[in-house]
């Protein structure tokens, strides 16, 4: 399994937020390259970037703070938030992003996520975030009734490159992982699934490993700056 931290970007700074919302953000970094450059020096494999405000703007934001963390860094790195056109996954891929994460996209207009999966092979996944198990989309600012898992499986033989699924109820809130949604999501599909949301222990790390389902990795944000997870030892569990 691969451990990804998360660089989460709002108004240029790495953030996390409580839940998703937006007003309940906290600041941990002011640079957010330094930031990733702490991660890279730290063994991590790769990284995870949002771009927070271009969810809600539905165009990317922080699109200087990620060029530098690119440019920093050779590790590989896969970004959401904002991505919503053709145009600005070919822009991101040819910055030398690894992957792009579509996730609003993904339910108002899948074609366009199986038109990016066939024309970049590899590079292009699904972000799934979820409250009780219904998605939710623009920033997590819109409620559906689309099923987190029906949404998952309905990209099956697509060519995407893994899934990010986020329980958003558990987002930044400390309390661990959904483990049993994760693991019926990833027993659901054939697709790479990684989970998202909640991860704030060394012990979250082992349950999501022994869940019983294949998954591909962990996200994890808060816990990684607060100290709750040394990043070095979490490398090491996902290693034995």
């Amino acid at each position: 399994m691969i451990l990804y931290p998360a660089i989460d970007l709002k108004d240029g700074k790495a953030v996390r937020l409580l839940r998703g919302d937006m007003d309940k953000a906290t600041v941990f970094n002011d640079d957010p390259a330094a930031q990733a450059m702490e991660f890279v020096e730290a063994g991590c494999e790769w990284l995870h970037l949002v771009d927070l405000n271009g969810a809600f703007a539905g165009e990317p934001v922080n699109a200087a703070a990620v060029e530098s963390i690119l440019k920093l860094t050779k590790t590989p790195a896969q970004l959401g938030g904002g991505i919503r056109d053709m145009k600005t996954i070919e822009t991101w891929l040819d910055k030398g992003l690894a992957r792009v994460i579509l996730g609003t996209v993904a339910v108002e207009n899948p074609a366009l996520v199986r038109e990016a999966a066939k024309a970049f092979p590899g590079k292009v996944a699904v972000g799934i975030d979820a409250r009780d198990g219904k998605v939710a989309t623009k920033g997590w600012a819109e409620e559906t009734n689309v099923d987190a898992v029906e949404l998952a499986k309905s990209f099956e033989n697509d060519g995407v490159s893994a899934i990010i699924y986020t329980d958003i109820n558990r987002d930044g809130a400390m309390q661990g992982p959904n483990v049993e949604y994760t693991a019926a999501m990833a027993n659901a599909v054939s697709i790479p699934v990684i989970a998202s949301g909640g991860v704030s222990s060394i012990d979250d790390l082992k349950a999501l490993r022994s869940c019983g389902a294949p998954l591909n990795g962990a996200i994890s944000g808060r816990a990684l700056y607060d100290g709750a997870i040394d990043l070095t030892e979490a490398l090491q569990v996902f290693k034995a």
